[in-house]
């Protein structure tokens, strides 16, 4: 799978562009704020049927314009596929598959499988176990609707859990009889679809530990750098609706559930210690980097498709070392077509003239433009 053509019309600073792709790997260089990364955006919302940034829609039109409009022309199994996006300010958007609407737009997730590594990834180590949990539902939503359709259910459940505890709450306070018999069925529903989750997240990242350990030993090129992954969930400890039963008395004095899936987290260690703690800002890239390779590998392993891969101002605090690393590894180990912002254009002409096992196109971006070098 791989996208040929791309035509862009009023996204951000992008008035208008059409840009014909390579198979391999397609860099767009440019000063910061040029439009680099709104070019990735576009291939990211193709795929997701929305923006990276999770900005609203029509923030992403160009300022004073009506309208914007996306169409990639992609190759999937040697048919062509066309995949169109157009929104009008203050109107729903709308998406088409070779010029038909979709009758739900979620019904396009999955079809072109993506893994984009931007900065914002870092939040991954740095931030609270909530943006680890949102990573795992969505990697394994991309590839099982099941998973997706009981992520949903799991939190509409939990949302009516929390509510009813709430309920129950003023009613004790005044004194007012209750029954616990709704509780009983909210607990057996969220025990049911949290086991299932947790096996299913269990199961994501023993696949994923072993391939992030070996990229991240190729990128660091150090045999003293040992990180790992592993999967926390208080589930370990207890059944889920023995858990909630127990806990019942102290979720009606906090008014929410205190145990769960909702809780579970991924643990990440340098040598031992805590990644957020110990690593360095490159070996903190390292790892994010390395994390969405594996990630790279189980989607194409689980939809038999060579995911988009988008490297994002991916050389940003990567020394020299470990930047050239990385390159030569994605381009020698089979990966499918790649896209690469970077500020620095010699790195990028040095890059594409020691690869020569792909195709490999430079771009130039200036404020909104972009011309083939």
């Amino acid at each position: 799978m791989f996208l040929q053509k791309l035509h862009i019309i009023n996204y951000r600073n992008i008035a208008q562009a059409d840009i014909l792709l390579c198979e391999g790997i397609n860099c767009f260089v440019g000063n910061n704020g040029a439009g680099k990364t709104n070019i990735l955006d576009t291939i990211y919302y193709l795929s997701f049927c929305k923006s990276y940034t999770n900005v609203a829609d029509g923030l992403n039109i160009l300022h004073d314009q009506p309208f914007m409009v996306l169409q990639g022309e992609y190759l999937i199994d040697n048919i062509e596929e066309t995949i169109y996006c157009g929104i009008k300010r203050g109107r729903k958007k709308q998406f088409k598959r070779n010029k038909t609407d979709y009758v739900r737009i979620t019904d396009h997730i999955g079809l072109l499988p993506l893994v984009i590594i931007a900065p914002a990834d870092d939040e991954l180590i740095t931030d609270s176990a909530e943006a680890r949990r949102k990573y795992m539902d969505y990697v394994i939503s991309q590839s099982d609707i099941m998973y997706l359709d009981a992520i949903m259910r799991y939190t509409k459940t939990l949302q009516n859990r929390n509510q009813h505890l709430k309920d129950l709450q003023e009613k004790i306070e005044n004194r007012i009889p209750v029954d616990f018999a709704l509780l009983d069925i909210l607990d057996e529903q969220l025990a049911t679809i949290g086991h299932y989750i947790s096996n299913k997240r269990r199961s994501f990242v023993e696949w994923l530990r072993p391939i992030v350990q070996h990229i991240y030993s190729s990128i660091s090129s150090s045999k003293n750098e040992n990180i790992d992954v592993e999967y926390f969930t208080g589930l370990d400890k207890y059944n889920l609706l023995e858990g909630l039963k127990e806990s019942r008395n102290r979720d009606l004095i906090l008014g929410y559930t205190s145990r769960g899936i909702h809780k579970d987290d991924i643990t990440i260690t340098y040598n031992g210690y805590p990644m957020k703690q110990v690593g360095s800002q490159g070996q903190r890239k390292s790892f994010v980097i390395s994390l969405k390779l594996a990630q790279y590998r189980y989607l194409e392993h689980v939809t038999k498709k060579s995911p988009i891969l988008l490297l994002d101002d991916i050389f940003d605090k990567l020394d020299d070392t470990r930047g050239d690393n990385l390159i030569r590894f994605v381009a020698s180990e089979s990966y499918g077509q790649i896209f690469i912002s970077d500020t620095n254009k010699e790195r990028l002409v040095r890059l594409r003239n020691n690869i020569n096992n792909k195709p490999f196109k430079i771009f130039d971006v200036n404020n909104g433009s972009i011309s083939e070098s």
